[in-house]
């Protein structure tokens, strides 16, 4: 899912760039500047020619040295300055490149669950490298010689003037039918570039998704089906940026093709003016090397209308992240006492896709009250689909209710900061989410080296130190070179170590056995004695260790008490 695109003009998508161009306006100036002084000094050598030529013919070879050196002079001068067009933008454009993604990759942490479960993170990283190199290049070089190319052009075309007014007028009507094709050009690639753009996105998530399910995939002997689904992506895409390559070169044949044939037309006219005394052969030879140098020019306007197209695309994609709505941050942050309560005053919520029940109901929280008392251990139980995981979530704010209120010791979790709420809540998930870094940084995320060797005893995840360079062994993206128990307690050891007021447990045990699970738990007791622990549980010997239970069902809390005092005909089923 992506949101859709807001129409919006090349202008207007340059003008949201600017809060990456600090520093960048003025370099970026010079290197205008030079490109632009390269190209007028490659206009100043075709003057050099006509006197030259009208010196040979009319006064002999004695100012051809002089000529020479001035042309060897001029040349060494439009080297010098191309050069320092790449030394004053290339750094900044790469400056600029960096800061949008960064911008991009800290928006994406403020995003809510909500956003990550909608957009499929293929489109992210498509945005966060392709799109920005894409934009990196345009700044650099696309821009500037986008310019350059109008101006040369319209200076040129004043130089072939003064040479020739015949001529000139003759080449200047091979620009119209190139003006009135580029209008329709302009569209049909713009089209063209976002579809491109857009499926590169989804071909990226289907190469993750792959790759993340390469076990699934083989234990079900589906690999030829995932390489067929691939393939057709693969020749769709093929297809628009074989489209898109037709679109630019029809274009860019006429570009190059139609001048072509008006400076063949302009030589027979031209060598007839000069039979006829009209032009002299120096104004000729300056007229057709001024022509050259415009070639060059007028070749790449084609290009570069289409790199500024596929660069507006790739604001827009960036621009449309960017603008989604982030978890607020309150203006004025209260930070409470410290006492490692929590508590569901009325909490509702619901998904925003989710569909209404028959009643009409939106499945998801209803009017939840529940408080955890400061150390206790409560114990949340409930059918599969009642809504447990998503209770947990609001904790630490990973989703905001849609109704009522999570308080954290005795203030609503949307009126302090995030920095303060995740230090005082720490959540493990039944799914773990393990970096490719070693143990020892996995487990250290959000903590100091001291609680290290501590959370990993009460993890029950002592395998590190028999690992072959213990916790420095690198565990591979996602961890996937761990067995699932493995994995879940190192996630488990990963909140501990953050060492949490209230620590939110999503069944994060489902893969040990239960006995290890039992350990586990009363080691949990021992070191975090004054922790609050708020746990999913599915197991009758995870619900006898907790000081309370609470039954959700159907979003609802329908009864709270000790395990031995639950009486409800759905708290016996679910046991």
């Amino acid at each position: 899912m992506t949101a859709k695109s807001t129409e919006r003009s090349i202008w207007q998508a340059i003008a949201r760039l600017s809060p990456y161009l600090d520093g960048v306006r003025w370099r970026w100036a010079l290197g205008l500047t030079a490109a632009l002084a390269a190209s007028l000094v490659a206009l100043v050598i075709p003057q050099v020619i006509q006197h030259l030529v009208n010196s040979i013919v009319h006064a002999g070879s004695a100012q051809v040295w002089t000529a020479a050196l001035i042309m060897a002079v001029l040349g060494v001068a439009e080297a010098g300055l191309i050069y320092a067009r790449r030394f004053f933008v290339l750094p900044p454009a790469a400056g600029v490149e960096t800061r949008a993604r960064v911008a991009l990759y800290r928006r994406l942490q403020r995003m809510p669950l909500s956003f990550h479960d909608a957009w499929p993170s293929g489109q992210l990283l498509s945005r966060a490298v392709s799109d920005l190199n894409l934009l990196r290049r345009w700044i650099a070089f696309g821009t500037i010689m986008f310019i350059v190319s109008v101006i040369t052009i319209l200076v040129g075309m004043g130089l072939m003037f003064s040479l020739s007014w015949q001529l000139a007028l003759v080449y200047l009507l091979g620009a119209v039918p190139i003006m009135w094709r580029s209008f329709g050009f302009r569209l049909d690639f713009r089209a063209a570039s976002r579809l491109s753009q857009d499926q590169a996105g989804d071909l990226a998530t289907t190469v993750e998704e792959s790759v993340h399910g390469i076990r699934v995939l083989k234990a079900f002997g589906r690999s030829g089906e995932a390489l067929d689904g691939f393939r057709s992506q693969a020749d769709t895409l093929r297809g628009t940026e074989v489209h898109k390559a037709t679109v630019l070169s029809r274009f860019i044949g006429l570009v190059v093709a139609l001048p072509e044939i008006v400076l063949g037309i302009s030589l027979a006219l031209g060598l007839y003016l000069t039979a006829d005394g009209s032009l002299t052969v120096g104004a000729l030879a300056a007229f057709f090397a001024t022509a050259m140098v415009l070639a060059g020019p007028v070749e790449s306007v084609g290009q570069l209308m289409g790199m500024a197209l596929s660069a507006k695309t790739a604001i827009d994609r960036h621009i449309e992240v960017m603008d989604q709505p982030a978890v607020i941050e309150p203006s004025q942050p209260q930070t409470p006492p410290r006492r490692g309560s929590l508590e569901f005053r009325g909490a509702e919520f619901h998904y925003a896709d989710a569909e209404p029940d028959d009643a009409g109901h939106i499945p998801a929280l209803f009017s939840v009250n529940l408080e955890v008392r400061p150390g206790e251990t409560m114990a949340l139980v409930g059918v599969t689909g009642s809504g447990k995981s998503t209770l947990a979530h609001l904790a630490p704010r990973l989703y905001d209710v849609t109704g009522g209120q999570v308080l954290v010791d005795g203030v609503d979790v949307r009126e302090m900061s995030l920095d303060t709420l995740r230090t005082r809540v720490a959540i493990a998930l039944e799914e773990p989410t393990l970096f490719s870094d070693t143990v020892r940084n996995n487990v250290l995320l959000a903590a100091d080296e001291e609680m290290l060797h501590t959370a990993l005893h009460t993890a029950h995840a002592d395998f590190v130190y028999d690992l072959p360079e213990g916790v420095e062994t690198q565990i591979g993206e996602q961890g996937l070179s761990l067995s699932g128990g493995q994995r879940q307690r190192l996630s488990l050891a990963r909140a501990i170590a953050a060492r949490p007021d209230i620590l939110v447990l999503d069944d994060p045990l489902s893969a040990v056995d239960v006995h290890t699970e039992e350990l586990i738990t009363a080691r949990l007791r021992e070191v975090l004695a004054d922790t609050t622990v708020l746990i999913v549980a599915h197991r009758r010997s995870t619900v006898a260790l907790a000081d309370r239970v609470a039954v959700l069902h159907e979003g609802r809390i329908v009864e709270v008490g000790a395990p031995d005092e639950m009486r409800s005909e759905i708290y016996r089923e679910l046991l």
